[in-house]
């Protein structure tokens, strides 16, 4: 072999090489540079992240803080009232507190409710009974906050006979006979339906 032939061989080889190399520089090249992009895409989701965070609880702190300063609703009524409920409270109270104070439907047992709604002798007085649809949505209201009456107990009209009613009012002195009345001498906002206020000697 000619020494011509033997160094075009080796140039070649040696070129080869090079070429061999030169895409392995090339390569680790692209993939240090794919290394860099991603490590900078992580750090930016990274910050993006944390900064959310960060705004999402102060928005949360201020919203808290509004929420507390806001002085709280006063929940007038023995149990607060689903917004399902409400329209048949609303209809009770205008059906039933024009004549005298409204009773919440805890003092007295759901049967008791059931036959005043009814029966159109109440206590003396000759009234016009409730058709539906609104005696259906006072009954719904009634019958959820009333209680069940036991089986050998009369069903009470009076509040001196329920012993919701006593239940309601322990260690409570009760004027005799207990009349819607005498209500607001310890509940002085009964007349509007808030019987959670209470005078100072009962606070």
């Amino acid at each position: 072999m000619s020494i011509f032939v033997k160094r075009k061989t080796r140039d070649e080889l040696r070129s080869a090489r090079s070429d061999a190399y030169g895409g392995l520089r090339q390569r680790q090249v692209l993939q240090q540079s794919a290394e860099r992009q991603f490590k900078r895409q992580f750090f930016g989701l990274l910050l993006v992240i944390v900064t959310w965070s960060l705004a999402m609880g102060w928005l949360l702190a201020l919203a808290t803080n509004a929420h507390s300063a806001t002085p709280p609703v006063e929940i007038g009524t023995v149990d607060v009232v689903p917004a399902q409920y409400q329209l048949g409270q609303e209809l009770y109270l205008e059906n039933c507190s024009t004549c005298h104070i409204a009773l919440p439907p805890a003092v007295l047992p759901t049967q008791t409710w059931k036959n005043l709604l009814q029966d159109s002798q109440h206590y003396g007085a000759q009234l016009q009974p409730l058709v539906d649809p609104p005696r259906i949505l006072v009954w719904k209201y009634l019958s959820t906050f009333s209680r069940v009456q036991r089986d050998d107990e009369e069903t009470p009209y009076r509040l001196s006979n329920s012993r919701y009613f006593k239940a309601l009012h322990p260690g409570v002195k009760l004027p005799r006979p207990v009349q819607l009345g005498s209500c607001v001498s310890c509940h002085p906002s009964a007349s509007d339906y808030n019987f959670r206020r209470l005078t100072a000697e009962w606070k």
